[in-house]
This record gives structure tokens, C-alpha cells and sequence, in this order.
């Protein structure tokens, strides 16, 4: 959890910069929320698994980036990163869902934890989704 505030900071650090050329354009990132993920009901271990995630982009203007990807132990906190246009005009409609996936590795016996970043509430705060997937041998 540090390391993703901490990662919130850096991109908004970044992103307070500004070159005064109005020709170029200017980005900022943002992590969006998993709308929805589709995982096994259990790994077994030294195989690998598709694991795909669907979010919807606020904007025209969010452009998708990547994963976000953080492990920590058991633990693997995910979130949708994306540029954002900012020298553009970005219509704001009810976006489609759009879907990516990666392959998740099966390295350790017990279990995973997977926190699906799901947005922020009414004071900030950061919400996740805890999913724990058991590691059969």
C-alpha cells in the first residue's frame, strides 16, 4: 500500500512539471480503477495463468499505459495505469468496458492475495478488492 501512494506521488511530482510549449502535448497519469477480473478458483503451483482485467477510461483522452503491478510477499495489488491528454478536449461519455490480460506465474505453495484497485471514496481514501486464490501442489 506505501509503495502505491508513494507511486500516486511520483506521477503527480511528475506530472507538476511543465514545459511552457504550447505546440507539444502534455500528459498526466492516472491509475484507474478494475471494473472486473476473471481469476481460477485455485493455482497449481509451477503453472501459469491468464489473468484478465476489464476498466473503463473516463475519457477519449485516457490512453492506457499498463499494469499497475505491486508484490509484496503473498500479496498482489493491481490497477489500470493511463496517460491523460491534457492540451486536448476529452468528451466525457459512458465508456465501454476494454479488456487486457498478463500471465500470472505460480511460484509459492499457500495462497495469493490479489487487491484490485476499485477507486478512491467520499475522504481519498484508496479502495481495493481482496481476492485470495489457494496454491494446490
Amino acid at each position: 500500500m506505501k509503495k502505491f501512494v508513494l507511486f500516486i506521488l511520483f506521477i503527480t511530482t511528475l506530472t507538476g512539471c511543465s514545459i511552457d510549449n504550447d505546440n507539444q502535448d502534455s500528459y498526466s497519469f492516472e491509475v484507474l480503477p478494475v471494473d472486473s477480473y476473471t481469476l481460477p478458483e485455485k493455482f497449481i503451483l509451477g503453472n501459469t495463468y491468464e489473468i484478465k482485467l476489464k476498466y473503463r477510461r473516463p475519457s477519449e483522452c485516457h490512453l492506457f499505459q499498463g499494469i499497475y503491478y505491486d508484490k509484496n510477499l503473498n500479496v498482489r495489488t493491481i490497477g489500470i495505469q493511463t496517460a491523460v491528454n491534457t492540451n486536448q478536449v476529452c468528451t466525457q461519455q459512458i465508456p465501454a468496458l476494454s479488456e487486457i490480460s498478463f500471465n500470472f506465474y505460480v511460484t509459492h505453495n499457500g495462497s495469493y492475495i490479489f487487491k484490485f484497485y476499485k477507486g478512491k471514496d467520499a475522504s481519498g481514501k484508496n479502495l481495493f478488492e481482496e481476492v485470495e486464490v489457494l496454491v494446490v501442489n
